[in-house]
């Protein structure tokens, strides 16, 4: 049976994933490269979750064989180290800041005669969206510090801003910009 590779970050599980993974079973054996909170780090805000419990969530998945950490956005060392014969992916990164870790992907499965197969991506659902609804609700002292421990283990460089007022600390927590392909906000504010 083929080996088949699937790149997620899982913070929130939702039927989106499992669309994608039911898709990629069709055709082999599924490993799942899951970003560690470095890489996700680094890309974007801290995963909610802990690479730990989004290791053992998708691991319960019908149809998952294996978890590997991918620790770096980019998917081509991974995909060189492992060599499946598929990689599954959405077409969200036909277009936009991803297409650099496609053209990459595609580079390094022509290295060794791996092959792409890009499926729809589910519209309508998204991880960050659900994540700021939970942010929403609000938090407590102890989850901040708790958040703000982990932020400084797993990423060499933080990024914090001061905020005079209730205002600015809004601008701060939701401000984002594009650079190199990835997306880079603030990790956090004091006032």
């Amino acid at each position: 049976m083929a080996s088949v590779y699937v790149g997620m970050t899982v913070d929130i599980l939702h039927h989106g994933h499992i669309n994608i993974i039911e898709q990629a079973r069709k055709y082999g054996d599924v490993t799942i490269g899951l970003l560690s909170d470095a890489a996700v780090a680094d890309h974007k805000r801290l995963p909610y979750l802990t690479y730990e419990q989004r290791k053992q969530i998708v691991e319960n998945i019908r149809g998952v064989v294996n978890v590997v950490p991918q620790e770096e956005w980019d998917y081509a060392p991974n995909l060189l180290k492992y060599k499946p014969d598929i990689m599954v992916h959405g077409d969200d990164w036909l277009e936009g800041p991803l297409v650099p870790y496609r053209d990459r992907a595609r580079a390094a499965l022509a290295e060794y005669g791996g092959h792409l197969i890009e499926i729809p991506y589910t519209r309508g659902v998204s991880s960050n969206e659900m994540l700021g609804q939970i942010q929403a609700l609000g938090t407590t002292p102890d989850i901040r510090r708790r958040t703000l421990k982990r932020l400084l283990t797993v990423k060499p460089i933080s990024r914090f801003i001061e905020a005079h007022n209730p205002i600015s600390a809004l601008i701060a927590e939701h401000v984002t910009a594009q650079r190199n392909g990835k997306t880079c906000q603030f990790d956090g504010f004091w006032s």
